[in-house]
């Protein structure tokens, strides 16, 4: 007799084990076939009079199962939801279908998080709940009382809530891999709003127009190779605004070509076309229209809105806690270091030989610059309440106890940075939509999956 995750006893006797397959790939039968002849032979031996079923086996997936309870529940849940958004139901064969593959997915992803290592200790679970009663805007036990009144049990809820998480973390580490993003796609990504109007931008132009005398090709012919020799001035280093003065056609050249400010979208197209490859400064090759023949150079730019990031420079000390250093010694352990610490050690010299970080112990605890939101909240908010040059006292995070260490603060222009994270966010979903669907059709077809549901 086996007692499986869902709470359900699989007793000596069931003998529903003619599975249909419906996918065998690359994997060979996993062991929970065994085990399941080897109980359908216990239940001949020891007869039907004893043969007691609880609940019934609808699938195998790899070293897993899926139970007629773990389904039906689904279809519970998925009906209510529909109900209470007065959304039409669909039929019962259709909904069961895909609520299946919903499971059996669920399934994969849940065993590779095990292979990977993934656990979600009871502290990160209460965590992740208390924020979901928090976002409902009410607090952990009321949370759990409607839950109870809806008729869902709270111990299943916990579980449900682990395996999201570790499948959300499975997903992650995944697309990580998958949705890398170049500093390359970076600035093409931002070079094309420039292009298509939608940059934040303001540009400063300044332009030169060579137009021909006429429309012979003799006259279009010698502008153009006029507006060649004086590019290849500019790119000798001769000056822009008097070339300008005393060649232009265009209405500005008393001005020395200089456009003023102006937005990417109040420009015209041919311009932000040549633009988006320059760096201030920069003069463009020649510039061919209907109207003659163009040199633009990029003068200056400047963000729409400047965006001024709090930074803080912060180092500290990691004791992680384990089967042999528990929190009260990490706590110790700590305190001592900042005896220490007060009496004069010296702060770096003590990362290195004490913390449990192995990145910043190598830098003396160093952790850098660091802008709101890199770090957990744990120890934000203490590296936000803890004064310049002061060492904080000990606390806890997911990763274990700190002592940290404010060495300076300021605000940091981070106009660019910010405009770079957008479009490198922007991106990397882009990249993760194309590729979620990818793996996860990888993930099915390597699976070994055998299937029985009624009808089939």
């Amino acid at each position: 007799m086996r007692e499986l995750s869902s709470g359900f006893l699989i007793l000596p006797g069931v003998s529903d084990f003619n599975f249909k397959a419906v996918n065998r790939r690359r994997r060979g039968p996993p062991a929970m076939l065994v085990v399941a002849a080897a109980l359908t032979l216990f239940a001949s031996v020891i007869g039907p009079a004893r043969a007691i079923e609880l609940d019934r086996i609808i699938a195998v997936v790899d070293d897993d199962i899926i139970l007629q309870s773990e389904l039906d529940s689904q279809m519970e849940r998925v009906r209510s939801q529909l109900r209470q958004q007065n959304q039409p139901v669909p039929p019962t064969s259709v909904l069961e279908r895909q609520l299946m593959e919903r499971l059996i997915i669920q399934k994969i992803q849940l065993q590779l998080a095990d292979r990977m290592g993934l656990e979600i200790d009871d502290r990160m679970l209460d965590r992740a709940i208390a924020d979901i009663a928090a976002q409902n805007n009410i607090n952990p036990t009321q949370f759990r009382q409607i839950l109870e009144q809806e008729g869902y049990d709270f111990g299943t809820y916990r579980e449900d809530i682990r395996h999201e998480i570790m499948i959300t973390q499975v997903q992650q580490r995944e697309m990580m891999n998958r949705a890398r993003v170049t500093e390359k796609e970076v600035d093409n990504y931002l070079a094309n709003q420039v292009y298509q109007g939608e940059s934040d931008y303001e540009y400063r132009l300044s332009h030169i127009l060579i137009a021909p005398e006429d429309d012979s090709e003799a006259a279009i012919e010698r502008a153009r190779s006029r507006a060649a020799q004086l590019q290849a001035q500019l790119s000798e280093g001769a000056d822009f605004a008097e070339i300008a003065r005393q060649n232009s056609s265009d209405g500005q050249a008393q001005q020395g070509g200089d456009l003023g400010w102006r937005k990417a979208d109040a420009l015209p197209t041919l311009f932000t076309e040549a633009i988006y490859s320059l760096d201030v400064g920069g003069v463009s090759d020649v510039i061919t229209s209907g109207s003659g023949f163009h040199i633009v150079k990029l003068t200056d730019k400047r963000a729409g809105e400047q965006v001024m990031v709090p930074q803080t420079l912060t180092r500290h000390i990691l004791i992680k806690t384990n089967e042999l250093v528990t929190e009260q010694d990490a706590r110790i352990r700590l305190d001592q270091l900042r005896l220490r610490l007060a009496g004069g050690a010296d702060f770096p010299e003590l990362a290195r030989t004490n913390s449990d970080d192995t990145a910043s112990a190598l830098q003396g605890g160093d952790l850098g610059w660091v802008s709101p939101g890199q770090m957990v909240p744990e120890f934000e908010e203490v590296m936000e309440n803890t004064p310049t040059g002061a060492i904080s006292r000990p606390f806890e995070s997911e990763f274990g106890w700190h002592i940290l260490q404010v060495v300076d603060r300021r605000s940091y222009d981070g106009t660019e940075a910010v405009r770079r994270a957008k479009a490198r966010d922007a991106i990397r979903q882009r990249k993760t939509q194309e590729e979620y669907q990818t793996w996860l059709r990888e993930l099915r077809d390597e699976a070994y999956v055998e299937l029985r549901l009624v009808g089939d």
